[in-house]
This record gives structure tokens, C-alpha cells and sequence, in this order.
């Protein structure tokens, strides 16, 4: 598939899915591609344990690329306002998550701290979640996936200040190239208060400590 806007919306588990130029990749192209490469790999994709390995690999895919089809915006386009004049730190910490590096289509595993300081509104929790979801579950690179979740929620919510911290281990890294299990990688994108005031960034520190 032609490279794309990764913050675009298509749907994988359509029968056919875009590419660059109009042309549309079916579900046949798909399964065609995955035989092709058990085929290069050594195997043959007509023997009894491969024969249905493109259909069940195509299936998996669309399980892992299902953030394509998601809007991450309209996740958080319900909120509420009656906070009774809340304003501290509102954090959702030790979310797990699977994505799947851009670069070698392996997986990426880990866990993500959301935090936000409301302003005028705050929204449910489990929206938090399902943001992550919707940008992990797209090829991806770490640094990005980190930026685009508190990209998000600050231009929803409009809030005081955005932390996300992700923490993973790459399998491009842990069971290939360098082989080097048990590295895992931390980023980190501050806005706002978070971002300015360094007793704010010490309160949440404490708080994914407690």
C-alpha cells in the first residue's frame, strides 16, 4: 500500500482499501501478497498448515490497522462541565497498548500515562483509552504516536496542559537487528502547564509513583 496522511480515516475491513492514484487494493491483493512472501521466505503456501494463512493474516491486519477507520477528534466530542470548579490533575496511567512499528511492521507493546489539568471541561476517562487505541493501532512510530495523542486531547478539550508518557519495547529491536531484549523506550509530550511549570511536572511525576 502507497505511503498515506497517518492521521487520515479509511477503512480496513472493507473489501477494498485505497491507495495513491485511485486504485483500489482488494482483499485478493492482500491474500496474493502475503502467499508471495511465504513463498520467499522458503515455504509453500499450498501446504495443509499455509493454505489459509493469507485469509487469517489479512484478518489479523485488519485487527491491528483498525485505527484507520477511527476518528480520535470525535472520540472526545462529548464533555461535561459540571466540575464543581475542578482543576488539578486529572491522569490515567498504565494504559497497555499494541502498535506496530512503521519501519518493520513488528510489534510494539507497552504502557501510556494520560494526563490533563481541565479548564472548563473534562471528559470520561475510558475516551482517554480509546484515543491511544485509535492512534496505536496504525503503523506507527513511537515519537509520533506520543505527539499525536496529546496533540489531540489539547485541541478537543482546550485544557490548562496535556502529559502523555509512553513507555514500550520494539520488536524491531528486541528479537531482530541488534537483539537486545528487555530495552524498553520512554517519550514524553508536555503542553501548558506541564510543559511551564516545573511543580506541576514534579506533582504528576509523584502521582505515576504513588
Amino acid at each position: 500500500m502507497a505511503p498515506f496522511d497517518n492521521d487520515s480515516l479509511f477503512d480496513p475491513t472493507a473489501e477494498t482499501a485505497p491507495e495513491s492514484g485511485g486504485r483500489r487494493v482488494t482483499r485478493a491483493d492482500a491474500e496474493a501478497a502475503v502467499r508471495t512472501l511465504l513463498e520467499w521466505a522458503g515455504d509453500d503456501p499450498t501446504r495443509e498448515g499455509l493454505v489459509d494463512t493469507p485469509s487469517r493474516v489479512v484478518r489479523a491486519y485488519e485487527e491491528f490497522f483498525s485505527g484507520y477507520d477511527l476518528d480520535p477528534h470525535s472520540m472526545l466530542s462529548r464533555t461535561f462541565e459540571e466540575v464543581d470548579g475542578y482543576n488539578d490533575i486529572v491522569l490515567l496511567r498504565d494504559i497497555a497498548f499494541q502498535s506496530h512499528c512503521e519501519h518493520h511492521v513488528v510489534p510494539i507493546t507497552g504502557t501510556a500515562h494520560i494526563a490533563y489539568i481541565p479548564e472548563n471541561r473534562v471528559v470520561g476517562i475510558s475516551k482517554l483509552a480509546r484515543v491511544l487505541d485509535a492512534y496505536a493501532r496504525r503503523l506507527q512510530t513511537q515519537e509520533t504516536m506520543t505527539s499525536q495523542i496529546a496533540h489531540c486531547i489539547e485541541r478537543a478539550l482546550q485544557p490548562l496542559g496535556v502529559a502523555v508518557i509512553v513507555n514500550a519495547q520494539h520488536q524491531c529491536m528486541t528479537t531482530r537487528g541488534v537483539n537486545k531484549p528487555g530495552v524498553s523506550m520512554v517519550t514524553r509530550r508536555f503542553t501548558g502547564l506541564f510543559e511551564s511549570d516545573p511543580a506541576i511536572e514534579q506533582r504528576l511525576m509523584n502521582m505515576l509513583t504513588a
